[in-house]
């Protein structure tokens, strides 16, 4: 497994599809450093293309999630010495999107990615939380959308999926106030689905879900996935005919012949790897 400077995974079980994907730059709260924007995507990639990977599960090392940007990496992005300011916007316009394709590879990864969240979830933080499949967090938790107090408009997710999790309305709010919440109110606004008491109660739940859904037919995780986001950008209609067209390529498989026997023999399924 190839080794990161901002990240680590672990497999905590050599029989388990469950890859653990963590922030791990605890002295620093789990800041995203430029770095980490380089190294995310590539291991997303590396477990997405990873046959034993299932589902992966993103958390912090420490005791914090993450706590946005690393300060010292938004000061490297906004020092440029040209004076044609539209080179310099354009360069940095280049830099933005390169941000932003890297907390969007959590969306194209295949296997879902759930998010185990405990401590700080700020700025950044939230933008990749909103990226992921499933959100839990611990009672703890707290999170901001903080960029506005940072005379920053959010600009690496965001505002852009927010609105979709908690409602136009109360994404607004949020995102203006830049106030802090706790985990509770996260989860009455719909931003995680359920909130654990501490966090070895957050990991043992985390980790009974995802290998649920490990055990399920991997053709059909990886496209109930891939047709919910792509649904996000459609009518009705069209929603359905692009998973009837999926469902034309991808229903009739081994999958699904294992899973009816398994059903009339009371036992296990057992999928092929994907």
């Amino acid at each position: 497994m190839e080794k990161y400077e901002t990240l680590e995974i672990l497999r905590k079980s050599p029989n388990s599809g469950v890859f653990h994907l963590i922030l791990n730059r605890p002295s620093r709260r789990n800041a995203l450093s430029l770095e980490f924007f380089a190294e995310f995507p590539k291991a997303l990639h590396s477990l997405d293309q990873n046959l034993d990977t299932a589902v992966i599960v993103l958390s912090g090392s420490g005791g914090h999630f993450c706590s946005g940007i690393d300060l010292k990496a938004l000061s490297t992005i906004s020092d440029d010495n040209t004076s044609d300011r539209g080179r310099a916007g354009e360069r940095l316009r280049r830099k933005i999107l390169w941000m932003q394709d890297a907390i969007t590879a959590i969306e194209r990864c295949r296997k879902p990615v759930i998010a185990a969240i405990s401590g700080a979830c700020i700025g950044g933080g939230v933008d990749i939380v909103t990226a992921c499949d499933i959100r839990f967090c611990t009672k703890d938790a707290f999170f901001s959308v903080k960029e506005v107090d940072l005379a920053i408009t959010a600009d690496l997710g965001t505002l852009q999926r927010l609105p979709g999790i908690v409602g136009f309305g109360n994404a607004m709010e949020l995102a203006l106030t830049g106030r802090t919440f706790s985990g509770s109110e996260a989860k009455e606004l719909g931003l995680v689905s359920r909130v654990f008491g501490t966090k070895e109660e957050l990991n043992e739940a985390v980790s009974v879900i995802a290998e649920g859904i490990a055990g399920k037919s991997p053709l059909a995780v990886t496209g109930t996935k891939a047709v919910l986001l792509k649904g996000r950008d459609m009518t009705l209609d069209q929603g359905l005919d692009y998973v009837s067209t999926w469902n034309s390529s991808m229903l009739l498989s081994n999958d699904l012949n294992e899973a009816v026997s398994a059903q009339i023999q009371k036992r296990k399924p057992v999928f092929a790897k994907l």
